[in-house]
């Protein structure tokens, strides 16, 4: 795929991509998370911004917060928008529990936020930034919205928006609209229509994205951190199950394992628009897929990944973490 190669190529003429993590942590939040820090001889991670998703914005804050603290990686973190830009908030409590993370007993985090405007500390940083930067969205776009609407300047420093959302062929919050966009579809929409380069990670792809019961149990027993996501996917799987899945769907973590292994996934240019106003179709991310498009595509949808290689990368991600945090010990 053409854009895919692009993508490379820009990989091999610079050491390192910068990104900004926009989440709303969350089980798949937490992975995608662990994921970047597992290469930040790749990933040069600018800071970390939440927004109210999955649960309310004071609670998947503090998760962001405690995953940092795990890894004791000091990131600097900004809290964002506590609700979309219109209608109240919708959190995904019914999958991520009442805490936005249940499962895993973690201690209280040991680092804060710098910051309570996400908005302010993105464009600063990215206005700070001499490379282009890439943000990783992994959950509703409220943040990411305003950024572009209150600093539009701001867009040709951003290389590209990699989001975990939407899905053309199916939903999952509502039959048409998935969870991340359905919490703000005013601002997915913005962000869509942009003309910023867009990848979208849908459910398309992240449905096919699945770590089954077997594969998870490969986690256990490994490390501190093996053990934090293979309890954070044994709450996680309950869920998946209820809503008719077999294995549990890692959604962010597709954010991460395209800017980190591309050549794991396909998928074809769209043009995306997100539908606001309808009764029964509300969040839905429409993609123009007849022969003769009426305009021109904004968006690389990802369709499909390698499924076991994918899984594998992922749990190299996290032995990755453990092997690093023992080796420090012995020093």
């Amino acid at each position: 795929m053409q854009y895919v190669k692009l993508i490379r190529e820009k990989q091999r003429d610079k050491d390192m991509r910068n990104i900004i993590i926009d989440c709303d942590p969350g089980h798949d939040d937490a992975i995608a998370i662990l994921m970047a820090l597992a290469h930040k001889d790749e990933l040069n991670i600018l800071g970390l911004t939440t927004v109210g998703g999955n649960q309310l914005l004071a609670k998947v804050t503090k998760n962001a917060l405690k995953v940092l603290s795990l890894v004791d990686e000091d990131i600097p973190a900004a809290a964002g928008e506590a609700k979309p830009l219109i209608k109240p908030i919708h959190t995904g409590e019914d999958a991520h529990g009442e805490s936005g993370m249940d499962g895993p007993v973690l201690p209280e985090p040991k680092f804060s936020v710098v910051s309570d405007n996400a908005v302010q500390f993105m464009y600063e940083k990215i206005k700070g930034c001499k490379e282009k930067v890439t943000i990783a969205a992994l959950g509703p776009l409220t943040n990411i919205a305003l950024l572009l609407r209150v600093y539009p300047e701001i867009k040709s420093k951003i290389e590209m928006i990699c989001l975990m959302g939407g899905g053309i062929h199916i939903g999952n919050r509502t039959a048409a609209a998935e969870f991340n966009i359905y919490v703000d579809p005013e601002a997915a929409k913005m962000v869509f229509n942009s003309g910023v380069d867009i990848v979208m990670a849908g459910l398309d792809v992240t449905n096919k994205a699945m770590i089954m019961d077997d594969e998870r149990e490969l986690l256990r027993g490994k490390g501190k951190i093996s053990d934090f996501v293979s309890d954070l996917l044994d709450f996680y799987s309950l869920a998946s199950k209820r809503f008719g899945f077999e294995g549990s769907s890692l959604h962010d973590p597709c954010v991460m394992g395209y800017l980190l292994k591309p050549d794991l996934f396909e998928g074809k240019r769209y043009h995306v628009d997100v539908e606001t106003q309808g009764d029964i179709t509300r969040g839905m991310t429409l993609a123009d897929e007849r022969p003769v498009p009426e305009k021109e595509a904004n968006t690389l949808v990802l369709l499909e990944v390698k499924r076991k290689e994918f899984i594998d990368f992922v749990c190299q991600c996290v032995f990755k973490l453990d092997a690093e945090r023992r080796d420090k010990k012995t020093l």
